[in-house]
C-alpha cells in the first residue's frame, strides 16, 4: 500500500533506522563507510539516538499516537507495542552509554531495532491506512 503523505516522513526515518539496525547487528558487514568496529558502531549508535531516533520516538508518541488512539483495538495493540519497543530502545542505549557488553548489546539492539521498523511499517502503518478516514490521516502532522 503506498505511504500516505502524513507518514511519509516517517517511513523516511524508518529506511536510516534500518540501516542502522543492519551495521549493529553481529557479524554485519561493513557499509558505505560507516564505523565496522564495535567501538565505533556504539559511538555511531549512541549519536544517531540522539539525534535522530529519539526526536522520531517523539514524533509517533506525541502527534502520531494521540490521533489514532482509540480508534480500532488491532491499532491500540500496535501502539502499545511502539511505547514499549521504545522503552527498550532506550534502555539498550542507556547499557551502550554505560560500556557494558557492547558487543551483544549492540546485537540486541539492532534485532529489536529492525522488529519495531518491520512492526510499524507491516502493521501499525498499514493499519492506519486501511482504518482511518483521510481527515484523520490529515491530524497527523510531522
Amino acid at each position: 500500500m503506498k505511504r500516505h503523505q502524513s507518514l511519509i516522513k516517517l517511513s523516511k526515518d524508518h529506511h536510516d533506522g534500518l540501516i542502522l539496525a543492519q551495521l549493529i547487528k553481529k557479524n554485519s558487514p561493513p557499509y558505505k563507510g560507516l564505523p565496522s568496529d564495535i567501538e565505533g558502531k556504539r559511538e555511531y549508535t549512541i549519536n544517531f539516538y540522539s539525534s535522530e531516533l529519539k526526536k522520531h520516538f517523539e514524533d509517533e508518541e506525541k502527534i502520531l499516537l494521540p490521533v489514532v488512539k482509540n480508534i480500532n483495538p488491532e491499532i491500540d495493540t500496535l501502539l502499545d507495542r511502539m511505547l514499549d519497543d521504545h522503552k527498550k530502545i532506550s534502555l539498550l542505549i542507556d547499557k551502550l552509554k554505560a560500556g557494558n557488553d557492547n558487543e551483544n548489546t549492540l546485537d540486541q539492539l539492532g534485532n529489536l531495532l529492525e522488529g519495531h521498523i518491520r512492526m510499524e511499517e507491516r502493521k501499525l502503518f498499514e493499519r492506519i491506512q486501511s482504518v482511518c478516514s483521510v481527515e484523520i490521516l490529515n491530524q497527523i502532522k510531522i
